[in-house]
């Protein structure tokens, strides 16, 4: 090589190998993610050939963490979650601490500290946004009562690894197994409050000039006629709030992301900051996924299978059957009730951040974080064959909730799942659902 560059190394060999791994699982009718991580794992230090920069890597995956999280703020519906507010919430909280007290058994098992397995387990409970998505949006799912469930019920899950992310570090003393000298209450108290004040501050501040000023932004940047200044103040508001976030208030580089793409969301201009920052987002979300694979060691397959096997049991069966019995205990429909179970039998990017913080902190050991990205890869893999099998269960399921009707009857305006798919004829199709497209669709179907 002509030149030492290892940024380009690394951005090079990640899009090429993602791009063939990815584009092999899509082949395979398999989530990319699968791809990416194990285009993580070929150039990783774990396997021979090529390593690419671990420290880069981290560098650009903080990166592809910031735009995650502001991807998911910027779809946050505080709409869609009060729509199905009396079972997501409810049913997500008991759910993530189901699969919480499920992994913190495996590792109170295998004698970590209960610090150590609380992270494990958070991880285990929290499902992948990318994978869940991408299923429903594949069987026309998300505008049907089960799918707004589903995304739901994730909204829940993402507000709580959200506050997880933020009180994690400040807990550190009181969950590391080694507390440090003088580590009492107080000790633990006083960090605490000072995180809670700096996130209560920067959200106050956020909602109130940042609610006003982000908006008057983007509505300048829009007024310019310049496409390619609009996307650069999508992606300053993004960079910009998480990293001033950091450097004055103390929190995570993905607090502020996340409220940035909350507030860019209450812009009448969130649809087209939505599209112009996606290709931007995808990108670096790849090596987002291609860094995590990076960190997995692949003979933890071969030296604890047992262990991955019950990892693997936890967040499948586990999480799943959980999610089954709280979906039934509201009275929901069988149909409804196996379509949330399966959408939630993976876990995906908040279990990576997640284990990635417990092993930076030293909370949690580098075995911990191979367990569950084993059990993602594995999970990830699972899903679709799971979702196959409900397919081909969904004519059963509809004709025998058609011969018991459900005890609660849907509301006229929430469509109803007990129809098959919708053929290719005799309806309307509408491209585009913003201001526009609302009131076309209302007209439509008055």
């Amino acid at each position: 090589m002509p030149h030492h560059t290892p940024l380009i190394a690394a951005i090079a060999t990640g899009f090429v190998l993602a791009f063939i791994f990815g584009a092999l699982a899509n082949r395979l009718r398999l989530s990319p993610l699968v791809g990416y991580l194990l285009a993580g794992v070929m150039v990783g230090p774990f396997t021979p050939g090529f390593v690419a920069d671990k420290d880069l890597s981290h560098e650009l995956s903080e990166i592809g963490v910031i735009l995650l999280m502001f991807g998911v703020g910027l779809h946050f519906s505080l709409k869609d979650l009060l729509a199905v507010k009396n079972i997501a919430i409810p049913g997500a909280l008991v759910q993530i601490l189901a699969a919480t007290l499920l992994g913190m058994g495996l590792t109170w098992w295998l004698g970590w500290h209960w610090g150590a397995g609380l992270i494990f387990g958070l991880a285990l409970s929290v499902a992948s946004t990318v994978v869940l998505l991408r299923a429903l949006e594949e069987r026309q799912l998300i505008d049907s009562r089960r799918g707004k469930i589903a995304v739901g019920w994730l909204i829940v899950e993402d507000l709580v690894m959200v506050l997880a992310l933020v009180l994690i570090p400040a807990l550190a003393g009181l969950l590391s197994a080694e507390p440090s000298a003088g580590s009492g209450e107080q000790d633990i108290l006083w960090p605490l409050l000072l995180t809670l004040g700096k996130v209560a501050a920067f959200i106050a501040l956020m909602i109130t000039l940042g609610g006003r000023l982000i908006p008057w932004l983007l509505e300048r940047s829009a007024g310019s006629g310049s496409r390619e200044l609009f996307t650069l103040a999508v992606l300053a508001i993004a960079m910009g709030v998480s990293y001033g976030s950091a450097v004055l208030f103390g929190v995570s580089f993905a607090l502020g992301a996340f409220f940035a793409g909350m507030i860019l969301n209450s812009s009448q201009y969130n649809h087209q900051a939505a599209d112009d920052s996606r290709p931007l987002r995808d990108a670096f979300a790849v090596l987002f996924f291609v860094a995590v694979g990076m960190l997995f060691n692949p003979s933890i397959l071969l030296d604890e299978p047992l262990l991955v096997l019950a990892t693997v049991l936890i967040i499948v069966l586990g999480k799943g059957l959980a999610a089954l019995l709280i979906v039934l205990a509201f009275r929901k429909p069988l149909s409804t009730a196996l379509t949330i179970a399966v959408s939630l039998a993976q876990i995906g990017e908040f279990s990576f951040i997640l284990a990635s913080l417990g092993v930076s902190l030293e909370l949690m050991p580098e075995v911990g974080r191979d367990l569950i990205l084993a059990g993602a890869i594995i999970a990830i893999l699972l899903n679709p064959m799971l979702f196959s099998l409900l397919d081909r269960l969904q004519p059963w399921l509809v004709a025998r909730e058609q011969r018991q009707p459900e005890a609660s009857p849907t509301p006229a305006s929430e469509p109803s799942d007990n129809v098959l798919p919708p053929s290719e004829n005799a309806h309307t199709i509408l491209i585009g659902h913003g201001r526009a497209g609302s009131r076309i669709s209302q007209r439509l179907q008055a």
